[in-house]
């Protein structure tokens, strides 16, 4: 067997690791004589499984008491309705920060139910960058505003939180999840499609604190009210049980074999480090975003031409260096550099880079 790098966006590599436990537990989980994906959620083995699921998540980002951990359906995506039917019921409308494709298409949905307000926006260079954003901006009347924490396109991350003063901050948190420490404190909602580094897709995690989990706006359907999953536990319906399991690894991978957050920061940096540091020194590739806004986990860059792009692309990839073609929105290259790529990943795309580099110059 050869396993390749695999640079995709999601859904991204896992941790051999997760991928290895999981096999051996896919007959049969401990001494249930089942696997898993055929247990009944209302089990007491599978209570015990989402349960520690949970508990890990909450030990490894530090959550508070006061928030609620929901294990749900439909993406990221589904939340930028949810949000809006849930939280913009006082005055009926919210702030959004516009840093990319995915928080364009949440505001855009919010403005179904609400008045929805673009404080600012990075659009004007291709959201290259993160826009500073002047608190003043901030409408205090606002039942909350929302921020993309990490643009998984176009490789941009918050350097630092915006002001909001009493109005709670939402972040999608997708593709940063678990990548580093996060005071969660901070936040009034956080949420993230686990399919990028906190397990397979199918499951979406939502972290909310208890004070903004009211009544919905009127007519919202009973899927996308956060009191009925609060109230239920996460399981009103079935929930994505294999998904939760293999969250669960993951978590338990993030503890026991890289030592927590902190530990795993200090990895995402370095293999960071490594990737930008020959990108701000090559002669042919360049990277597309500027140096202040910088992600740890997505890295978008091009060489100028799009058929020596196409040409990288086609020539990493039988070497074994997978799904580095960049987004349909942006073209060039992305490499995404997820918890479990390993350092050694991306020292070999780097080094496959300049032997590109000097037959292509």
């Amino acid at each position: 067997m050869s396993r390749v790098y695999n640079f995709s966006a999601g859904p991204s590599m896992m941790p051999e690791w997760v991928l290895k436990k999981a096999s051996n537990e896919m007959l049969e989980y401990g001494a249930t004589g089942q696997s898993v994906m055929e247990m009944s959620h209302r089990s007491k083995e599978y209570e015990a499984i989402i349960r520690s699921c949970e508990s890990l998540l909450r030990e490894l980002m530090n959550i508070p008491d006061n928030y609620k951990v929901l294990f749900l359906q439909g993406g990221a995506s589904s939340q930028f309705a949810m949000i809006p039917l849930n939280l913009m019921t006082k005055n009926h409308k919210a702030d959004y920060v516009t840093t990319g494709q995915w928080s364009k298409k949440a505001m855009a949905e919010a403005k179904r139910y609400g008045t929805v307000n673009e404080v600012a926006s990075s659009a004007d260079k291709t959201f290259s960058y993160i826009p500073d954003v002047d608190a003043m901006k901030f409408d205090p009347e606002a039942d909350y505003v929302h921020i993309t924490l990490n643009n998984t396109i176009y490789g941009t991350k918050w350097p630092k939180l915006p002001e909001t003063g009493n109005v709670p901050l939402v972040a999608d948190i997708s593709s940063m999840a678990l990548s580093e420490p996060l005071d969660v404190s901070k936040f009034g909602v956080l949420y993230a499609g686990a399919q990028k580094n906190m397990g397979p897709a199918g499951l979406t995690v939502v972290i909310i604190r208890e004070d903004l989990i009211g009544e919905p706006q009127e007519g919202t359907p009973t899927m996308f009210q956060y009191k009925i999953h609060a109230d239920n536990g996460s399981m009103y319906n079935t929930p994505p049980t294999y998904s939760i399991y293999m969250c669960g690894l993951v978590c338990q991978w993030l503890k026991e074999e890289i030592g927590g957050l902190e530990n795993m920061k200090k990895i995402n940096e370095e293999k960071a480090a490594i990737l930008y540091d020959f990108l701000d020194h090559s002669k042919l590739f360049k990277g597309t975003v500027e140096p202040g806004s910088r992600s740890l986990m997505n890295v978008p860059f091009v060489t100028g031409d799009e058929e020596l792009d196409k040409k990288f692309v086609a020539e990493s990839k039988a070497a074994g260096f997978v799904n580095l073609k960049g987004h349909r929105t942006v073209g060039g290259m992305r490499a995404s550099i997820y918890n479990a790529m390993p350092v050694e990943g991306v020292k070999a795309l780097v080094a496959f880079m300049k032997k590109f580099e000097e037959e292509n110059a």
